[in-house]
């Protein structure tokens, strides 16, 4: 009887995003948030700038929830370095959206402060988005 092969660790290549957000497209926790409306990859540091600017804006009033974790691993090689002798190192944090995926949402704010606390936090991201409310608000 043949063994299936135990696979070590899991090869993740650049690929292409595909399609619209299935899961994660309605707000679930708040009453405002911020949803994608292109295709693309925010890294960790995009996404803690981003709830940082939001936290800010609020005074740290409300709530905040993020939506989205970055789980793809991204490595480059040091510049100027030939090719071969392996993958390169691993460089940073990934989370690939879908459009219509929500990032984040916020809640415990009034409709003035929660449009711009999202509008802030949406300048530090490298996609396109709108900030989009509950629908039984």
């Amino acid at each position: 009887m043949l063994q299936p092969k135990k696979v070590k660790h899991r090869k993740v290549q650049k690929g292409r995003i595909k399609g619209t957000a299935q899961r994660g497209s309605q707000i679930a926790f708040g009453t405002f948030g911020i949803k994608t409306l292109e295709m693309g990859r925010i890294t960790s540091r995009q996404i803690e700038a981003t709830r940082r600017a939001i936290t800010r804006y609020m005074k740290r009033e409300g709530q905040v929830w993020i939506r989205i974790f970055p789980d793809t691993p991204i490595t480059s090689k040091p510049a100027e370095v030939r090719m071969g002798k392996g993958k390169g190192a691993l460089d940073h944090w990934v989370a690939k959206v879908k459009p219509g995926r929500i990032l984040f949402e916020i809640d415990g704010v009034s409709e003035e402060v929660a449009k711009e606390a999202l509008r802030l936090g949406t300048q530090k991201l490298p996609v396109k988005c709108k900030m989009v409310t509950r629908r039984d608000y």
